[in-house]
């Protein structure tokens, strides 16, 4: 007999955080978060999201024992101003058992209708910020501190249970040469760009330097993915709340901005070293030793990923991708970095793919968000 609760105290939170470490214990692959951030993630007092956001936290159980859970979700901005009556859901990780995925979603399919809302969408975070998509090809690579694993019966479960495919991303490895070697119709059109819009690449040599350009390019993400349908527009709260959530990972070096002669911001990307091996290490835990093994993944690592880039609407399809990941090149070349892990991109993000495709590359991990009429 399956059955499902819903959390309702700091006890039954941690269990719900804990659960993973469980299902995937044996999991070589899987890369646990740090149990005190997603404590705090999911605390209203603590995360701004909530302030636009509800959630709900569920378990399922089996003769008095966890074999799943999942969260309900709804973002009031997306329902009221963007009308888009969906129920959301994330967090979805369960034992392979159809039943069990079936209970928890349907879970979700009776919250979101006694909110009028009318389809189901997930696996997501609670906004763009956050993790997001079912790992549907690449079980057999580690995943990075911004995406969940996920085991491969689950998207066998959505599919029977009627969800079908809303959005796909892509993820690459690629090796980068020495920068003397880069494809040198990168180097060309960087330099061609820069030169024919009077373009000015901004470097960082401290935090203390980055930090006046911050908000600068979360507006820039607004201003870049607003046109997609996915897209919610990230608060001035949130916007503090990842400031201060990722940017202690983030070596300044890694950051690349791009301004016009007059000053004004139009494009930047972030990368940051590979911490999967790190966290594994650390097995949910700063204390006693998880910070030290973070410590040194953000001192001395030989891989990068991809994190975030942002490009202004008017800049899009004019080679600013190939000046952002030039200057990545370069700065990577001189710490004798050559290899790179993308963030998921979006399928239909032709010119992101299309430059990932000039240097050796390897389609690593597929994911894909599902959804369902309710």
């Amino acid at each position: 007999m399956i059955s499902v609760h819903q959390i309702q105290n700091q006890k039954e939170l941690t269990a719900f955080i804990k659960f993973p470490f469980k299902l995937y214990k044996n999991c070589p692959y899987w890369v646990p978060p740090i149990t005190k951030e997603e404590r705090h993630f999911m605390n209203p007092s603590k995360n701004p999201v909530f302030k636009n956001a509800e959630a709900a936290f569920f378990v399922a159980k089996k003769k008095g024992k966890i074999v799943g859970r999942i969260a309900a979700i709804v973002n009031w901005i997306e329902v009221d101003q963007q009308k888009k009556s969906k129920i959301l859901f994330g967090w979805y990780d369960v034992e392979d058992d159809i039943q069990i995925s079936k209970k928890l979603l349907d879970t979700v399919i009776s919250y979101g209708k006694q909110k009028n809302l009318h389809f189901i969408e997930g696996p997501v975070g609670f906004s763009n910020m956050d993790k997001a998509g079912l790992l549907c090809e690449g079980f057999d690579k580690l995943n990075s501190m911004n995406t969940w694993y996920h085991n491969p019966y689950q998207k066998e479960h959505l599919k029977a249970l009627g969800f079908s495919i809303a959005s796909e991303w892509l993820e690459f490895a690629i090796t980068i040469p020495k920068y003397a070697e880069s494809p040198e119709k990168i180097r060309r059109i960087s330099k061609i760009i820069l030169e024919k819009y009077a373009l000015k690449v901004l470097q960082f040599k401290s935090t203390k330097e980055l930090i006046p350009y911050v908000d600068k390019m979360f507006d820039l993400l607004n201003n870049t993915y607003n046109q997609l349908e996915s897209f919610v527009p990230i608060q001035e709260d949130q916007i503090n709340y990842y400031k201060e959530k990722y940017f202690q990972y983030i070596d300044p070096k890694y950051i690349k901005c791009i301004t016009q002669s007059d000053g004004k911001f139009i494009a930047f990307a972030i990368v940051l070293p590979l911490f999967s091996k790190a966290l594994k290490k650390a097995n949910g835990s700063i204390f006693p030793f998880g910070f030290f093994h973070i410590l040194k993944s953000l001192r001395c690592h030989d891989s990068v990923s991809t994190y975030l880039i942002g490009i202004l609407p008017e800049y899009r399809q004019k080679g600013l991708n190939a000046i952002l990941f030039d200057e990545v090149h370069r700065t990577l070349d001189r710490k004798g970095i050559f290899k790179i892990e993308t963030n998921p991109t979006l399928k239909e993000n032709k010119a992101m793919l299309a430059l990932w495709k000039k240097y050796p590359y390897q389609l690593t991990k597929r994911r894909r968000t599902y959804r369902k009429e309710i």
